[in-house]
């Protein structure tokens, strides 16, 4: 089974055994299925009189052929299109209701300033030359909090604006659901008539033509009108190989910003961010010890602060009593995450640059070698906070050759994309190994 659409038609092969084709005709004839995931499925009726029917007399069976197929019990919902649609417009309301996702919790640093600074002005309408803003990046790093944070600026600002917010995978389905119930001008109306619209994951419309096809016309709308897109992905536009020229072109057409694993500077600015927000104070050690395990995403950070949150409240553990070590050793082992440790660092740049790691250690003082063992310094000290006096004797240098290495790729990285793409691309393979 390769899509929803075959689990349905299996679903009605099985319940053919059962019932005549008189049956199936009247009541799933015009019965679309909407999502099958965490063992909920749901269909969509055309109208409530046929959606009764199929939950007193059909849903049992359904259930049970769901069983044989996946070897567990699904909830079975049915529910009318205009219910369908109601939910959905609730839920993209309901997206909103995060005040803890605002341009004032969103914890700026090197690795996603200049995404901050373009959402900002988004948001106050500081510049239409950024339509759409593409933001993309790893999971976790942040993308969604500024979309909510932009959604946020906006109304204050335009209370009587249209904002619609959708995830790709929901465009899609809804997509699909509505026009199967032809229903599209319906859909048609909801997003094209936005004044801001906020696409989420926008990757997952790649690959499915009809989808790409609405979303090219609907994108084509509202840039015309000069209403503001927002778009996140986990990638570029041109990484996204299955997706339509058209499309590329547009999500290009504005500006696009990266948002990166934040360094460690930053990591313990979001970590006593999050502990204020949910009602504690972190100590520096503490604090320290998190930023230096858990480095790969904001999301898995924020995992750590709320399970101390949980030993302090549910086991009633006093903070300055809980062994904090502990509680994020436990948080780190259930993630899988490994701590990327100098030795691993100067291993992927050795690598990235086809160098010995012993040349990158040594005294060599080549172009290529200094500019590679300039990259290996800053990377260790934004992801581990190890201090120059460290760097340096790792390098077997001392601390102000140390601090003059950071200055240099700091400076570089200002001017020269080379180096800012090259430690991207190396920070990206260190993550991976994660």
């Amino acid at each position: 089974m390769n899509s929803i659409s075959d689990v349905w038609q299996l679903i009605l092969s099985k319940l053919s055994e059962q019932l005549s084709e008189t049956s199936i005709n009247t009541w799933f004839d015009e019965v679309s299925e909407v999502e099958l995931k965490d063992n909920s499925f749901i269909i969509v009726s055309p109208n409530a009189f046929k959606r009764d029917m199929i939950e007193q007399v059909f849903a049992k069976r359904i259930h049970d052929v769901l069983h044989d197929l996946f070897s567990t019990d699904f909830t079975v919902r049915v529910i009318t299109g205009k219910e369908e649609a109601e939910q959905s417009e609730k839920k993209s309301v309901s997206l909103f209701n995060r005040d803890d996702f605002t341009f004032d919790t969103f914890v700026v640093g090197e690795s996603n300033k200049l995404a901050y600074a373009a959402a900002q002005a988004v948001a106050d309408g500081a510049s239409a030359h950024y339509n759409p803003l593409f933001i993309y990046g790893d999971s976790g790093l942040g993308k969604t909090h500024l979309i909510y944070a932009i959604q946020h600026q906006f109304q204050k600002r335009l209370p009587k604006s249209k904002i619609v917010y959708i995830k790709g995978d929901e465009f899609l389905n809804e997509f699909v659901g509505l026009v199967r119930q032809n229903r599209g001008d319906e859909f048609r109306a909801k997003y094209r008539d936005a004044d801001l619209l906020l696409v989420d994951d926008v990757q997952f419309v790649a690959g499915r033509e009809q989808t790409q096809n609405e979303f090219f016309h609907t994108f084509n709308t509202l840039y015309e009108a000069g209403r503001q897109i927002v778009l996140t992905s986990d990638r570029m536009p041109g990484e996204m190989t299955l997706l339509d020229d058209r499309l590329r072109t547009r999500f290009e057409w504005g500006l696009m910003v990266d948002v990166q694993s934040p360094d460690y500077e930053t990591r313990i600015a979001i970590i006593k961010n999050k502990a204020v927000q949910r009602g504690f104070v972190i100590d520096d050690k503490s604090a320290d010890y998190i930023a230096r395990n858990v480095t790969t995403n904001v999301r898995r950070i924020e995992g750590v602060i709320n399970t101390i949150k949980a030993h302090h409240e549910l086991k009633r553990e006093r903070m300055e009593e809980m062994d904090i070590e502990q509680v994020v050793r436990e948080a780190v082992r259930k993630n899988n995450e490994s701590v990327p440790t100098p030795d691993v660092i100067i291993t992927e740049v050795a690598r990235y640059f086809g160098m010995d790691e012993s040349v990158l250690r040594g005294p060599s003082r080549s172009r290529g070698v200094v500019q590679a063992r300039n990259i290996a310094m800053y990377l260790i000290r934004q992801i581990t906070g190890l201090s120059t006096v460290e760097l340096g004797k790792i390098f077997d240098r001392d601390h102000s050759t140390a601090m003059h290495s950071l200055d240099q790729v700091t400076e570089k990285l200002e001017t020269d994309g080379v180096v800012s793409q090259t430690i991207k691309d190396i920070t990206l393979n260190i993550n991976n190994l994660t």
